[in-house]
């Protein structure tokens, strides 16, 4: 088995420093959660729901401006089925007339508009639906933990789940420090993020399994580097490409899903972070020895000892 060479990057030599700087990105972004807090959009907070039929497909930039010119504050606007068919959400208490002034602006702008329906989405629902997304992702944090100890060792788990947690407070206290809107879009971009990261440590665990087993390299962080350097092009390959398509979708996809692809952009650069140097580094101060992949050979005196 061959040793490292000079033409390697030494990860696990600078892992002091990606600590700290990951320390940091933690700090700032509890200090966010806390103080700040997050901007949350209607499917957690409830307002109101209102759906109008168009002639011809709006232009959605415009049905935006001109209610918020109007007095409107916290306006999305999405298509919804047809392109015709629009659904505005406003982040306010409900009024009965709230629908037909909205009607009556629209018109006012110049386009041909009914109203199909108008609603209001309850705090109650919004409570709802906030403590069942904290629940499923614990719930997923915690069964991709037991899959990593299952597959791996539980050294392992307690690193991939360390590593999942620091891309997750990240990824949402980004959100918390800019004011962005957090709505069930970005939810479900921290849930691919944390399949993502999963899946990057995942190939890196199972490089360094195979490295401890196959190596006669005793040095623990000499193996995590052999084991990081082997994985890394395929690493940067597939986040490579992952960033192009959500640069096109941030870019191109309009701004019901910007925030979407705005999740997903900080969370892939921060998985791909973490699977290089937090995932691996972890498993220094949790000791992982050759010895919890290969139990130790019996000697012939200890098998004749167990003999009846």
């Amino acid at each position: 088995m061959k040793s490292l060479t000079n033409r390697q990057i030494d990860f696990m030599g600078r892992r002091t420093l990606a600590l700290i700087l990951s320390g940091i990105m933690l700090l700032v972004s509890i200090g966010a959660l806390l103080f700040q807090q997050l901007n949350l959009g209607l499917d957690f907070t409830g307002g109101t729901l209102i759906e109008v039929r168009y002639a011809t497909a709006p232009a959605l930039d415009g049905i935006r401006q001109t209610l918020e010119q109007s007095g409107f504050q916290d306006v999305a606007v999405q298509t919804f089925g047809a392109t015709t068919e629009v659904l505005i959400r406003l982040q306010q208490a409900f009024d009965a007339d709230v629908g037909d002034s909205v009607v009556t602006l629209l018109r006012d702008s110049g386009a041909s508009v009914e109203l199909v329906r108008a609603e209001f989405v309850g705090a109650q629902v919004g409570d709802q639906l906030r403590d069942q997304s904290g629940l499923g992702m614990l719930v997923a944090l915690g069964v991709v933990m037991l899959y990593v100890a299952f597959r791996f060792q539980y050294k392992f788990a307690i690193g991939a789940l360390f590593a999942l947690l620091h891309d997750v407070i990240i990824v949402i206290g980004l959100f918390a420090l800019f004011g962005l809107e957090f709505d069930l879009t970005v939810l479900a971009a921290i849930l691919a993020v944390i399949g993502y990261s999963l899946n990057d440590t995942i190939v890196v665990y199972d490089r360094i399994r195979e490295t401890i087993r196959t190596s006669q390299l005793t040095d623990m962080p000499q193996i995590f580097n052999e084991a990081i350097n082997a994985t890394l092009s395929r690493t940067l390959a597939t986040s490579g490409t992952t960033l192009l398509v959500l640069l096109a979708l941030l870019v191109l996809g309009g701004d019901m899903i910007e925030n979407f692809a705005i999740a997903l952009l900080i969370g892939i650069v921060v998985g791909t972070f973490s699977s290089i140097y937090i995932s691996g580094a972890l498993l220094i101060p949790l000791k992982l020895s050759r010895e919890d992949l290969i139990p130790p050979q019996k000697t012939h005196d200890e098998e004749e000892e167990e003999l009846p």
